[in-house]
């Protein structure tokens, strides 16, 4: 489970052994419903907060996906923050039941962060993008510049970035999370090989966005699932 976890599972723990530990005393229905709701929160965090390893492929040349969730989509937009041009952008939608751990898209060094305050829009609509609270983090790779974004949502009220200007990075490493639904935007120059699409499920650290030219893929990369039209 992700450290960001314990404030919430630890607390609502205690709580439900306690409230049992009355109910049990006092045999009272409404003591009873109390316990089941406080474990029934402490599983939801606990459950909300895990994070599972993951088989990153190597490849210079891969660009990973950097959270779990639906590609909800993909267009070329005008990056003008770090990128300074033309870009290929794939937005990712984190529903409650993703994991919200955050990964390292491609390996590089962090040579842009910004954190811009905004609204708490539902995270698939297009204007979250732009309008909600956001942490904009610009990796220079041996494929060019990419930048992504942890965009919060209506639930989302915390975004986690323990990057720092100036660090070196790998791919797959873990940076962050978001708490709750939220959504992920990455921007990737234009040239390289989009491997994904809209209404794809896709998984951090594992399944490839995009590739350059020519790319060695070790171990066996994660493929994006097809959504069923």
């Amino acid at each position: 489970m992700a450290k960001d976890g314990w404030p919430f599972v630890f607390p609502f723990a205690t709580l439900a052994v306690l409230s049992f530990a009355a109910a049990f005393k006092a045999g009272r229905p409404w003591l009873w419903l109390l316990s089941f709701l406080l474990l029934f929160l402490t599983l939801f965090f606990a459950y909300f907060f895990r994070d599972p390893e993951r088989k990153i492929p190597s490849g210079e040349k891969l660009i990973l996906s950097p959270a779990d969730g639906k590609v909800v989509g993909v267009e070329a937009v005008s990056e003008l923050l770090f990128l300074k041009s033309q870009a290929q952008k794939i937005s990712i939608f984190l529903s409650p039941l993703d994991v919200h751990v955050n990964r390292i898209p491609a390996s590089g060094k962090v040579d842009y962060l910004s954190y811009f305050p905004g609204k708490f829009m539902a995270a698939f609509e297009d204007k979250a993008s732009t309008d909600n609270e956001q942490a904009a983090i610009g990796i220079t790779t041996p494929n060019g510049k990419i930048l992504f974004k942890q965009i919060a949502g209506i639930l989302a009220r915390r975004i986690v970035c323990r990057l720092k200007l100036g660090q070196e990075v790998r791919a797959g490493e873990r940076f962050g999370m978001i708490r709750f639904g939220s959504r992920v935007d990455i921007f990737l120059p234009e040239g390289l090989k989009l491997k994904v699409q809209k209404g794809d499920k896709v998984t951090g650290g594992e399944t490839i966005l995009a590739v350059a030219k020519t790319s060695t893929v070790k171990p066996e990369a994660k493929t994006p699932m097809r959504a069923k039209k």
